[in-house]
């Protein structure tokens, strides 16, 4: 089964680190990304770029309603993802609490829908 890891964080905090604990925390992630691959259970991550880029779009009267930035006035944005294979919910959850992200935002967990065949 596959997994969506959501990485919420607050976006403001990594230009408050300083240059050395940016250095670790790349580290960290690069470390989580490569114990996925070395698992074989990642099939993609990616880092976002922040929410002020981001376009919301709704439909309103039949018509498209763009708006910048994201959809909900948060805290945190979601700053990137992993999309991993995990046996099920409670494999896909051990593998997120092991994430850099888990100790400084939130990581969602949710798993891939799969309609009824």
């Amino acid at each position: 089964m596959q997994y969506l890891l959501l990485l919420h964080m607050d976006e403001s905090g990594w230009d408050q680190l300083a240059p050395d604990q940016r250095v670790e925390g790349q580290a960290a992630y690069a470390n989580y990304t490569a114990s996925l691959r070395d698992a074989g259970t990642l099939v993609a991550s990616a880092r976002l770029t922040n929410s002020d880029a981001a376009k919301t779009i709704r439909t309103k009267g039949g018509k498209p309603v763009i708006t910048d930035g994201p959809f909900a006035e948060t805290k945190e944005q979601i700053a990137g993802f992993y999309l991993i294979e995990a046996a099920d919910l409670d494999d896909a959850v051990a593998r997120a609490a092991d994430c850099p992200g888990a100790q400084y935002g939130i990581v969602e967990v949710r798993q891939l829908f799969a309609p009824p065949a």
